[in-house]
């Protein structure tokens, strides 16, 4: 926004060679504005993965949850077996 007094003039240029907001080919704002964008595209939709990263995934998944049941299975078969064998006797 402009002020009344201001008739736009530079008075000096702090746009300094090795500064971080200096780009030639962009300026600042439409620089900041684009990072801006950016940030928040990932953040509605995220990183995108492939189709072989998915499988991974799918894979290593099902590969937990049947370690999970086999200890589960494996718990209750030596659970059983004491039972019958040291427990009920």
């Amino acid at each position: 926004m402009r002020s009344n007094d201001d008739d736009g003039r530079t008075i000096a240029n702090m746009d300094v060679d090795g500064m971080p907001w200096h780009d030639r080919g962009v300026r600042f704002a439409e620089r900041q504005a684009l990072d801006q964008q950016r940030l928040q595209t990932r953040r509605l939709y995220g990183e995108r993965i492939t189709d072989s990263e998915a499988r991974k995934y799918t894979f290593y998944a099902l590969l937990a949850a049947l370690a999970v049941v086999a200890i589960f299975a494996v718990v209750w078969a030596i659970l059983i077996l004491f039972m019958t064998q040291v427990w009920f006797r």
